[in-house]
């Protein structure tokens, strides 16, 4: 019996998992909630996941280490 090859399609073309979908949707919901204001798209993925997966992204997790050791 052969493996089955890895996928070549891009990311964009493949389904996304039930996480990223939550995300995605909870991130639109951020920025209709702001009145549909461009520019903070990133702003809003983030957040949505640290609401969705229930953890800090590792940026804030590295910047509240280096307050207490600097």
């Amino acid at each position: 019996m052969t493996a089955k090859p890895k996928s070549r399609e891009p990311r964009s073309r493949r389904p996304a998992s039930d996480i990223e979908e939550r995300i995605r949707l909870r991130a639109f919901e951020l920025y209709e909630q702001r009145g549909s204001d461009d520019g903070f798209a990133l702003d809003d993925w983030f957040q949505a996941e640290i609401e969705i997966r229930g953890t800090k992204m590792l940026g804030s997790k590295a910047k509240q280490d280096q307050r207490r050791t600097g």
